[in-house]
């Protein structure tokens, strides 16, 4: 008996003690959101698509929002100087890796029926502020694209 209770205080304080920093960074990033800039190793030369909707420099002063109870979130991009208006809705996690996961979901849509998403990494989280850095490679060369948020 003494056994059994051992075991299952050991298999509880197991399960108790998974990695928080996935639940921090998540609410962490709860609230109204701008991204401020977006930088990227290979400057004016590469061209980036970001999340297959534009160029990356116009995702500048778009509006992000994230949801952490429900792990929902909208983006808004305003348009204009040659950049598409965009509004979206998209699911998101962070792994306890540190990992930002995302993927974008239409009204009404399951997020375990869409297939493909996004994967980048956070850093520089602070109560104000935190980056998000996707790395791509083109021939072979990785080049990092770090989106820059500002606390609205």
């Amino acid at each position: 008996m003494k056994k059994f209770l051992v075991l299952s205080f050991v298999g509880s304080m197991m399960l108790s003690c998974k990695p928080t920093m996935d639940a921090k960074s998540q609410y962490g990033l709860k609230g109204s959101w701008t991204l401020t800039n977006v930088s990227n190793i290979g400057g004016d030369y590469v061209k980036i698509t970001s999340f297959d909707i534009a160029d990356a420099k116009c995702f500048k002063n778009s509006q992000w929002k994230f949801v952490s109870n429900n792990n929902s979130g909208t983006v808004n991009l305003t348009g204009g100087n040659g950049c598409p208006a965009y509004d979206g809705n998209f699911k998101w996690f962070i792994t306890p890796s540190g990992e930002f996961e995302f993927k974008f979901v239409d009204q009404g849509e399951k997020a375990k029926k869409v297939t493909t998403g996004y994967k980048m990494k956070v850093q520089n989280q602070s109560t104000d502020s935190f980056e998000l850095v996707n790395t791509f490679y083109v021939a072979g060369q990785g080049y990092d694209v770090t989106y820059h948020f500002q606390r609205n």
